[in-house]
């Protein structure tokens, strides 16, 4: 005599998993456009925080450039004079922001900051250094990606970009 089984048939309870209350996927939705908003907002603010800098180095056609001697560094910046390019005389005081690779002594390719006495590096050292705070949301971004939205082939390719740029940064200066 067979037994009859109280288990429903694979397919049959395959069709049922895939049905969802309206509820959940009200929720699942709201799940996945929470983690996009997020996504968007690390690469904004990764973005913005960046373009401070990038735009004197991105946009430098017709800004100030020159040469910067560091004669000094403090905690957050190094200071010396600034050779520009073409006839205006040196100027003394120029700063820019301190990183471990600025050592005294050493002669950098600059841009001015309109109208302050800052200057950025320039050409392609300057451009990744700049660029810094996106790489860093571009490997935050792939967490939430990867993660909360589960696309796993779109968070590599976006921590791959992110890693790049932090690596470029850093062999360049």
């Amino acid at each position: 005599m067979k037994r009859e089984s109280s288990r429903k048939p694979a397919s049959r309870r395959r069709k049922q998993e895939r049905k969802r209350k309206p509820s959940g996927l009200v929720v699942e939705h709201g799940r996945r456009a929470a983690m996009v908003l997020v996504a968007v907002l690390l690469l904004a603010a990764g973005v913005w925080s960046s373009w401070g800098t990038a735009q004197h180095v991105v946009l430098s056609k017709g800004r100030e450039h020159g040469t910067l001697t560091v004669e000094r560094c403090g905690a957050q910046t190094c200071t010396g004079p600034f050779d520009p390019e073409g006839s205006p005389g040196a100027r003394d005081g120029m700063t820019i922001g301190r990183s471990v690779a600025v050592a005294r002594g050493e002669r950098l390719d600059v841009v001015v900051k309109p109208g302050t006495d800052e200057v950025v590096r320039a050409g392609w050292p300057g451009a990744l250094h700049a660029w810094v705070p996106l790489g860093g949301a571009l490997l935050l971004a792939a967490l939430v990606i990867g993660g909360g939205l589960r696309l796993a082939r779109v968070a590599w390719g976006v921590a791959a970009a992110g890693g790049a740029l932090l690596l470029g940064a850093f062999f360049a200066l």
